[in-house]
């Protein structure tokens, strides 16, 4: 068990199973045609519910959006607060993680989260944000 945020533990790896299965159906949908590079992401909420994203690229590289950004904008715009796990995969990078600006909007909506990643083996391996993205950018209120 893994404590992903104050008032909830998550069984990490029995609920990676499920986002693994949702991820590598997920990966049809990818539009990759630029870096040719496949991934996709499932982000699990404190209530169950499951987001998956793919990346989406585009010709002006800046407009393109990582998977992980995908599933948590989808579950922020579906009202969800409360986000425990996400996971991604790439067939084509072995045991692929966040970017940094994937890193960086994490760590304002779930400071607690714990990021997990898949082999091309399916070996899973577990890591608190905190221990990608040390210092995230922060404004003073």
């Amino acid at each position: 068990m893994a404590r992903a945020s104050s008032k909830t533990t998550v069984n990490t790896k029995k609920v990676s199973k499920e986002l693994l299965r949702r991820i590598k159906k997920t990966l049809k949908n990818v539009y990759a045609p630029y870096s040719g590079i496949s991934v996709s992401a499932a982000l699990y909420c404190a209530n169950g519910n499951i987001y998956t994203g793919c990346n989406v690229e585009n010709s002006s590289y800046s407009l393109t959006m990582c998977a992980e950004r995908v599933a948590l904008f989808k579950a922020v715009s579906e009202g969800e607060k409360d986000f425990l796990l996400l996971l991604l995969h790439s067939p084509d990078i072995d045991s692929i993680l966040p970017c940094g600006a994937c890193l960086q909007v994490y760590s304002e909506h779930s400071p607690n989260i714990i990021i997990a990643t898949v082999s091309t083996k399916d070996e899973f391996r577990f890591y608190p944000i905190k221990t990608l993205l040390t210092q995230p950018f922060r404004l003073k209120k």
